[in-house]
């Protein structure tokens, strides 16, 4: 086992990702990778091991908790590491088990691959990985194969306008209705100017502004996050953003030496299972699993950087399925009555964990089974 692999800095700290290898003979490489980040959310499931961690963060302290869940990925992790090695006389080959950081700020993958995971350690030729989806029931999974995940664009707007005292606005170009304004703005991409056959998210994540109530300050602050499945798509999206907010800031009086700076600082491509590996898997989970709890998924709109470990190495074939997370009454209960179920990201989602667990370790172990089968 090799520690501190992938350095990642966020303010306050530093994460690692963790890399482990089992030989047992001759044979391909496999890797099973699982995400080891929380999210800044304050956990309110009422679980009796729910999280109480709070961490510093720029803007204050912060509760965290596994609201993505990736505690339930590393469980299943653990247990599959621990059966295949239990299991070492029915396969032949490398194990690679690795612990990814920073995965919910899309830059732990790129962070091993940069410090040498294919390189220090064996490559792999099939990469695998699963994620916990709540509308799925626990004890089933979900495959496709191709587009799996959307493409991610994390972008950032300054809004510059000029302060000044509440009492008189019409001294001022006040950002935070020209803010407010690009926000309701944004909204008319997706609805009038995206194929409504193509999909696409353009999702205000973050709005900051202002210290007083008496004040209108200088600047305003948007965060937004892209989702797109085709790149002709994800360009088109990206312009409009850009001169929507020029244009806004424009009509309301802003010189150009003044609008708005559009910058986008996060970006990850779409994740695309490849189709003879997916298939594979697919028919090794019905053979652990039974077809009746195996489904065909369908594509989501969330992003990973799960793909740049295909990406770096276009000859490491990857792929990515669902784990079932939710208690099957209580998602049969949601479904019949239309009521609100916490999904990814809610601070009151939480997995089931048996017999989730369980099927993760089944699953996993399986499909490595198949790829390493003597």
């Amino acid at each position: 086992v090799t520690e501190r692999v992938g350095q990642y800095d966020v303010p306050d700290r530093i994460s690692y990702g963790v890399v482990g290898v089992l030989r047992n003979g001759p044979g391909p490489t496999v890797m099973v990778r699982t995400e080891l980040d929380a999210l800044p959310v304050e956990e309110r499931t009422g679980l009796p091991y729910a999280s109480h961690v709070k961490v510093k963060q720029p803007d204050g302290e912060v509760g965290v908790m596994h609201a993505c869940g990736h505690d339930l990925h590393m469980t299943a992790w653990i247990g599959t590491a621990r059966m295949l090695s239990e299991l070492k006389n029915q396969w032949s080959g490398t194990l690679v088990m690795i612990g990814q950081p920073a995965e919910e700020a899309v830059g732990g993958a790129s962070a091993m691959l940069r410090d040498g995971l294919y390189t220090r350690f064996p490559r792999p030729d099939f990469v695998l990985a699963l994620h916990d989806m709540p509308t799925v029931a626990a004890g089933k999974v979900a495959w496709k194969e191709g587009p799996m995940l959307a493409s991610a664009d994390s972008v950032d707007i300054l809004v510059r306008g000029f302060g000044g005292h509440g009492a008189a606005p019409q001294m001022t170009k006040d950002p935070i209705v020209i803010a407010s304004e690009i926000v309701v703005m944004l909204q008319t991409i997706v609805s009038r100017e995206v194929d409504p056959l193509d999909s696409a998210v353009v999702t205000v994540g973050m709005f900051h502004a202002g210290t007083k109530s008496n004040i209108i300050p200088d600047e305003a602050h948007l965060q937004l996050t892209v989702r797109t499945m085709k790149p002709e798509v994800r360009d088109k999206v990206l312009a409009s953003i850009k001169r929507i907010s020029e244009n806004v800031a424009a009509a309301a009086g802003v010189p150009a030496d003044h609008a708005p700076i559009v910058r986008v600082i996060h970006s990850t491509p779409p994740t695309t299972n490849n189709p003879e590996l997916s298939r594979r898997v697919g028919s090794a989970l019905e053979r652990a699993l039974g077809k009746e709890n195996v489904l065909a998924a369908e594509p989501v709109m969330a992003s990973e950087d799960f793909n740049q470990y295909g990406l770096t190495d276009p000859k490491v074939p990857y792929c990515m399925f669902w784990l079932g997370a939710t208690d099957p009454k209580r998602l049969k209960e949601a479904n019949d009555s239309g009521t609100r179920l916490p999904g990814l990201h809610s601070s009151e989602f939480y997995p089931e964990p048996e017999p989730a667990i369980r099927t993760g370790v089944e699953a996993m172990t399986a499909s490595v089974l198949d790829l390493l089968k003597k």
